[in-house]
């Protein structure tokens, strides 16, 4: 069993993430407005930002946002299944 360093953790939470979203926008459509669509598509945001660093000739504004729910945390899970195979 090989050892997985922490690149691969971000590449599962970066893919993860994107399946996630994309299964959101579909369940968005497939599913009606309610209950079970909040439920689906309710997501708790954590932001950090955005801290600027100005230098004279150099003006960088750097931040992010991370928002997640119940189809970000499937995409994830699919994600690293998908990716448990990997060396």
């Amino acid at each position: 069993m090989s050892k997985k360093g922490w690149i691969y953790y971000i590449v599962v939470l970066f893919l993860g993430a994107l399946i996630g979203s994309v299964l959101g926008e579909v369940v968005a459509y497939i599913i009606p407005a309610g209950v079970v669509q909040q439920f689906f598509l309710k997501s708790a945001t954590a932001t950090v930002g955005p801290g600027t660093l100005n230098i004279i000739i150099l003006s960088l504004t750097l931040g992010f946002t991370i928002k997640i729910n119940i189809m970000g945390v499937i995409g994830i899970l699919i994600a690293a299944y998908a990716l448990r195979w990997m060396k």
